[in-house]
């Protein structure tokens, strides 16, 4: 064993430590977090609009600062890309995390030096908590290799701007520099493809130990290795036995991945974007995610069902229960504030608070009154798989609202098989059963002869890829949406198979 590996296992146990103390105080915890960003921010453009001064309590908070997306804070934002001080949090950002946009086009997500930290120290953690979970330190000595965006900024009105992942990697600790592939210059790589290739080239001879990116991603990256080397994954990496992701549920793809690598291999999943680093997996036994209640956040929670209501209750971290789907709402020391990430979750856990990621509140299936969201249809589709002995790319689900002949409207599930199930019927009906099972709208909306039951569209290899390359969203942080409430994905999807 290495000096290398036996220090990680010792600080392991610190950090473990230093966690359990804060997670188990979790309403205190967070009560400290408020408290110290109204003290901050109280002399900022948005503190004084929004009389931070006289914040003494949530409620206060709640009564004087609405919830907000990014188009509403837009104004706000505006201001500090133009080079104001002091307008959302203390002082300048020292970065933009730029992101794709809506109604806005791009946007810009500050980061500050009090936010910065949190996100390198969360990836972190997540690695130590699983090396004092279960004593695997040995991946330590070996080639480690995070695929992100390009690390390369531009500039604007001297605050640094670029994708998350790219920012990130200038805070690669200098102990992991060694370890960490690709090569800077691979990693500046813009076209996806090209990168990819180059990665594959620099890594097939190396000792790789740990693989982290997205899953649909990282998927890519396997076939390519398989497809030059002849090699599954894990006969190319011996040593491979730890994949770090996020961004998506894995589950869909578990079965995919183990035929690429040939055996299984340990998982952590993070919880992260440009507005935050929320939660890791912090243990291997327990379903769900540790929630960082100690790191420059504080949570707010509404109810996903009664969201767009006039005035939903917001609920702290001590109200909430577990099973419910909630819209994540976050204030931070980057000055976002009451803002609405988009993310919905549910608790797994209260003892301590642990989260799964269940949709996003603007992806979900409701054409109907169905309210179907991205955890039911990952559940149906996991089931099926285990099932059914089948393995898929990629899929997502779209409401067909008037069919050809006059037929009921039904759920369009379009999905990618890496290795087609022999009765794709029988699938679809599986699939149905399991959606009524979890979603009593859905049930009630087949029983009533309102929609007719699922039907599943079988796409030709690559459509996911081809897809989003046509939208100029390959790789990186990219990610298909499970759910849509309208057809223009899947329009698009079936735009690109092969004509009849």
């Amino acid at each position: 064993m290495s000096l290398k590996s036996v220090s990680a296992k010792i600080f392991s146990k610190i950090v473990a430590l230093r966690i359990q103390k804060w997670a188990k105080n979790p309403v205190e915890t967070q009560q400290k977090v408020f408290e110290k960003l109204i003290t901050e921010a109280k002399n900022t453009a948005f503190g004084k609009d929004h009389d931070f001064k006289n914040i003494t309590s949530f409620e206060d908070f709640a009564a004087k600062v609405p919830i907000r997306d990014y188009e509403e804070l837009k104004p706000y934002v505006d201001r500090v890309v133009s080079g104001e001080e002091n307008i959302l949090w203390p002082g300048k950002p020292l970065y933009f995390a730029k992101t794709s946009g809506t109604t806005s086009g791009a946007k810009y997500i500050p980061l500050t030096k009090e936010s910065m930290p949190h996100h390198i120290e969360a990836a972190r953690n997540a690695i130590l908590c699983y090396i004092n979970e279960t004593g695997n330190a040995d991946f330590v000595d070996g080639k480690m290799i995070f695929l992100q965006g390009s690390p390369e900024m531009q500039e604007k009105n001297g605050i640094k701007l670029g994708r998350l992942s790219g920012i990130v990697a200038h805070y690669v600790p200098a102990y992991l520099q060694k370890n960490r592939l690709p090569s800077w210059e691979t990693n500046c790589i813009e076209d996806w493809e090209t990168k990819v290739d180059a990665i594959v080239e620099e890594t097939k001879n190396e000792d790789m130990t740990v693989i982290s990116g997205i899953p649909s991603w990282v998927q890519m990256y396997f076939e390519r290795l398989q497809q030059n080397t002849g090699k599954k994954v894990g006969d190319l990496f011996k040593n491979f036995n730890l994949f770090i992701y996020g961004g998506v549920n894995y589950e869909p793809y578990r079965a995919k991945f183990e035929n690429l690598i040939g055996r299984k291999v340990d998982s952590i999943e993070l919880f992260p974007a440009s507005e935050g680093f929320f939660a890791f997996q912090d243990s291997q036994k327990e379903k769900g995610m540790l929630l960082l209640l100690n790191s420059g956040i504080f949570y707010e929670f509404v109810e996903a069902s009664s969201f767009f209501d006039e005035n939903p209750k917001r609920l702290t971290i001590g109200e909430v229960e577990t099973g419910v789907n909630y819209v994540m709402i976050i204030s931070t020391n980057a000055g976002l504030w009451a803002y609405n990430l988009g993310d919905t979750v549910q608790f797994t856990s209260t003892k301590p608070y642990r989260v799964i990621v269940s949709g996003r509140i603007k992806h979900f299936i409701s054409a109907f009154g169905e309210h179907v969201i991205g955890k039911e249809v990952e559940e149906a589709m996991n089931k099926a798989i285990s099932k059914f002995n089948f393995s898929i790319t990629e899929f997502t689900v779209a409401p067909e609202i008037t069919p050809s002949e006059e037929k009921l409207p039904y759920h369009e599930w379009l999905i990618e098989f890496e290795n087609a199930p022999d009765d794709l019927q029988k699938v679809a009906e599986f699939l149905d059963a399991e959606m009524q099972r979890q979603n009593s709208y859905y049930f009630d909306l087949i029983e009533g002869k309102v929609l007719q039951p699922l039907k599943i569209s079988s796409l030709k290899k690559d459509s996911f890829q081809e897809f989003m390359k046509s939208e100029g969203k390959l790789g990186g942080q990219n990610k298909v949406p499970r759910l849509s409430n309208d057809r223009k994905i899947a329009d698009a999807l079936l735009q690109i198979q092969p004509q009849n």
